[in-house]
């Protein structure tokens, strides 16, 4: 990793549903005055539908992310990522991740053409911080924020999201990776946590892939 003396100018936030990517994103972004860079999820009118019906809403669903996210990365320059902070909580190569889980055999070949016909500038981030959580956290998490929208996803499918994550940042090795145990460490609403976070995200070191875990749960 980087031998930083200051925090990375380019932070990506990930992970499965209900983690709290976002939350996280705004707490961070407050601390460093960074810029931040939003998914805005409820901005996809197919995803009310694809929650309710996977099979009937997937590819609209899976297509008006991949433009959205696009669009969003696109208007972005790289030279404006290195004259600004800026925190993320997606990054691009996520699209194709959920497109390999909901769409079937000739929907996702349909998506893979489309994907390649994008024009796709995003520089990897200097940083990327995972959160993970056992489906059941995330199950209590979802509901406990009470979005219309997403109180009908399975556990299934949110177990099929967490080992397409895990199995995805196994073999990342563009960036360095803050791998988190969000089920334990809550930075959002414990200090001591939230500061132990901060020396993770700034700290120096040789290690690329490093683990933030107070209980011992890991990938």
């Amino acid at each position: 990793m980087n031998d930083w003396i200051e925090k990375p100018n380019f932070i990506v936030v990930e992970g499965p549903i209900g983690v709290g990517k976002t939350s996280l994103v705004h707490r961070l972004a407050k601390h460093f005055g960074s810029d931040m860079l939003l998914e805005g999820a409820e901005e996809n009118p197919f995803l009310h539908r694809f929650y309710k019906n996977p099979r009937e809403a997937a590819l609209p669903a899976q297509l008006f992310f991949l433009f959205q996210r696009s669009r969003q990365w696109n208007n972005l320059s790289q030279g404006d990522l290195f004259r600004q902070y800026l925190i993320a909580d997606f990054m691009l190569e996520k699209d194709r991740l959920f497109a390999q889980i909901n769409l079937d055999h000739d929907e996702l070949q349909l998506y893979e053409q489309v994907y390649e016909r994008l024009t796709l500038e995003a520089p990897p981030p200097e940083l990327v911080i995972y959160l993970q959580a056992p489906v059941d956290v995330l199950m209590k998490r979802i509901k406990q924020r009470a979005r219309l929208v997403e109180q009908k996803i399975e556990p299934g499918y949110l177990r099929q999201l967490c080992d397409a994550y895990a199995d995805f940042f196994h073999y990342y090795d563009r960036s360095p990776i803050l791998i988190v145990n969000a089920a334990e460490i809550n930075p959002l609403q414990n200090e001591k946590h939230f500061q132990l976070l901060l020396e993770h995200i700034c700290g120096r070191g040789a290690d690329r892939r490093r683990y933030l875990n107070l209980t011992g749960f890991s990938l």
